[in-house]
């Protein structure tokens, strides 16, 4: 009996992060990923084992079916949700770290894609992940999700076309993202709006997230000079400014850059470039409860 629990624990640690990106992809919190993942290993553990083909087919159906699950469950707290909602930021877990995993991660869980996947549908996003990120088959999706087949095309269809439809259409360079990303910060710490206006596309969105923990913009802000003049006037602020120090770093599998308030997770945020190369989305993130996943400044070293 204990080699028989010995070999479960096994195949289910071997597949672990696998199934945690499957949950976070569809609930958009690593707590919450967390919580469904240690769900799945209770059915797993109790699994009959002679119904199972393939293992980690058979627990990325059981996670994700528990994902949205809870995605249901969050619908109250979201409604009540100070300001916008935002992902939680998630940093790759080390076996992630090889450059053609990181690509896979940058494409299915970048913030821009996490938002995306926000304005679909419970089933939409649930369908969403287990075709276009793990590729099962739509028989298998049906199984998972309690649809017909011929319905689970259709939501994949309807899913696809509606994240198709508000992706970027060009790829971003990476070196390009970095240096404008430097030049924002230098920018905006410096106190200089004008060169800040100059990295922003004129019709560039802010939406910052502190889900009334922290300070933050309880709308979406629109347009170059206004969110140029609103960032520089958080930066320079004489009580702020002198705590903060500024980090990049790779959350969500992109460039970020996180804000230290000490040895403190301050906030983490994100841009998004045009095919001009200039800012015309940044996310940021400042709900505490949001940031635990990231490295304190100490623990950076």
């Amino acid at each position: 009996m204990t080699e028989y629990a010995d070999t479960l624990a096994a195949e289910f640690a071997e597949r672990r992060t696998v199934l945690v990106g499957a949950a976070y992809r569809v609930v958009g919190s690593v707590v919450d990923a967390e919580d469904v993942v240690q769900e799945a290993w209770l059915r797993w553990s109790a699994a009959d084992r002679g119904e199972v083909r393939d293992v980690r087919a058979y627990l990325i159906r059981i996670t994700t079916r528990l994902a949205l699950n809870r995605l249901r469950q969050q619908k109250s707290r979201r409604e009540q949700y100070v300001g916008p909602w935002l992902p939680e930021p998630m940093i790759a877990a080390p076996a992630e770290q090889d450059p053609a995993a990181l690509a896979e991660l940058a494409d299915s869980v970048s913030m821009a894609m996490l938002v995306v996947l926000e304005t679909l549908s419970p089933l939409e996003r649930a369908t969403f992940v287990l075709r276009e990120v793990f590729d099962l088959p739509f028989s298998e999706i049906a199984e998972t999700l309690g649809r017909s087949e011929a319905a689970v095309r259709q939501l994949a269809h309807r899913a696809r076309a509606h994240v198709h439809a508000r992706q970027p259409r060009h790829q971003v360079d990476k070196e390009r993202h970095g240096k404008v990303t430097e030049q924002f910060l230098r920018a905006a710490w410096s106190g200089d709006v004008q060169e800040v206006v100059s990295l922003l596309a004129p019709d560039v969105v802010l939406v910052s997230d502190g889900g009334g923990k922290k300070s933050a913009a309880l709308r979406p802000l629109h347009g170059a000079e206004k969110i140029a003049r609103w960032l520089v006037a958080i930066a320079t602020d004489e009580d702020q400014a002198a705590l903060f120090e500024m980090r990049r770093m790779v959350v969500n599998g992109e460039l970020a850059f996180v804000a230290y308030d000490g040895d403190e997770v301050d906030s983490v945020g994100y841009f998004d470039l045009d095919e001009a190369g200039l800012i015309s989305t940044i996310y940021v993130v400042r709900n505490p409860d949001k940031l635990t996943g990231i490295p304190t400044r100490d623990q950076l070293g």
